[in-house]
């Protein structure tokens, strides 16, 4: 290779080195937490995610090549659209089966909490949480938040908490110790919280760390059908229903929302996770920039947030619903009607768009 191009290739290889935005300070206290650990508790968000899943099993797989007694638990039930990711089928459900959770918690020496930053997202095992004498650990990109870990990472710029965790292994110097199965499950959390890499997804380095992901072994277009051609009819049907029915256009605010009752939800057989994305299918309309969604729960509102451009979901959220989230992505509960919580949302919308 001529010298010239040799040194552009040099130059070029440089440029694509992920720079090291998370403080080593923080990366030392936390191999240091864990170096000193031999039974770690991963635990996840309620309604678990993509990102949830993706990176608490990677973490669970990185740790358990590391010798460590591993066991990964979720406050309640994740999709079935993600049941094939590895380790999946191992993970504990805390609703489900709470005195073995509270058994694993009780031998714990140190509890990784992942995609999330606030002990009140995972429920009543938050309390549990919180009165354990382990070490706490917490990756996350959520902004705002809680202090009650002992090491606290947390980065709002990143798009995942799975990237987050693939440049923690980096940072390690683990990288080459890294599993097809890890790879596998950053890459679902990175592709799910970004929609497919369709939004929070501009940055270079992503990309640098999806061709890492790549030379693992990952097969890209795989890991995309299984997540998002992997739906029953039932949800389909359900689809159709929300858009034909569920859903109010209001153009004078941009906004549009889509409401299902557990009526609903219960005439289409619902499973868990099958109203995932929901959200995102009005800001396909042409003068929409804002869409909510509201699903009756048995005892809640659960409400999603999602935005085009600089409208800050997150802020609705948190002033009328008690949520919080990001710039374009959050999520919020309402106790109490689903005509009073659309009708808190409608009354205030002249307040944040005009």
């Amino acid at each position: 290779m001529p010298l010239c191009n040799l040194c552009k290739f040099v130059h070029l290889q440089k440029k694509s080195m992920i720079t090291k935005i998370i403080a080593e300070d923080l990366i030392l206290r936390a191999k240091n937490l864990l170096h000193h650990s031999d039974d770690v508790v991963i635990v996840s968000h309620q309604g678990p995610d993509g990102d949830a899943l993706g990176s608490s099993l990677a973490m669970a797989d990185f740790l358990t090549q590391q010798g460590k007694n591993v066991q990964v638990m979720y406050p309640d039930s994740f999709p079935g659209f993600l049941d094939w990711m590895p380790g999946a089928n191992n993970a504990l459900v805390y609703e489900k089966d709470p005195e073995a959770c509270e058994s694993f918690l009780c031998k714990a020496d140190i509890i990784v909490c992942l995609d999330f930053n606030q002990l009140k997202r995972i429920g009543s095992l938050g309390k549990k949480i919180e009165q354990s004498k382990a070490k706490k650990l917490v990756f996350d990109h959520h902004p705002g938040p809680d202090q009650f870990a002992d090491v606290q990472i947390s980065y709002p710029q990143f798009a995942s908490t799975s990237e987050i965790v693939f440049r923690y292994i980096c940072r390690s110097g683990c990288f080459d110790e890294m599993t097809l199965a890890c790879a596998e499950c950053v890459y679902t959390g990175m592709m799910t919280d970004t929609g497919a890499f369709t939004y929070n997804s501009n940055n270079e380095e992503m990309y640098f760390i999806i061709s890492q992901l790549i030379r693992k072994g990952i097969d890209k277009d795989d890991i995309y059908n299984k997540v998002f051609n992997n739906y029953s009819a039932d949800r389909m049907s359900l689809m159709g229903f929300v858009l034909n029915h569920g859903m109010k256009v209001m153009p004078e605010y941009h906004t549009a929302v889509m409401s299902l009752s557990l009526q609903d939800l219960k005439d289409y057989n619902y499973q868990v996770g099958d109203t995932e994305g929901f959200v995102n299918l009005p800001l396909s309309i042409d003068g929409i920039f804002f869409s909510v969604f509201f699903r009756e729960d048995t005892k809640k509102i659960k409400i999603s947030f999602r935005s085009r451009g600089t409208f800050p979901t997150n802020r609705i959220a948190s002033d009328l619903f008690g949520g919080g989230g990001h710039l374009n992505a959050s999520g919020g509960e309402f106790y109490g009607s689903m005509e009073d919580a659309l009708r808190l949302l409608e009354d205030s919308l002249p307040k944040y768009i005009f």
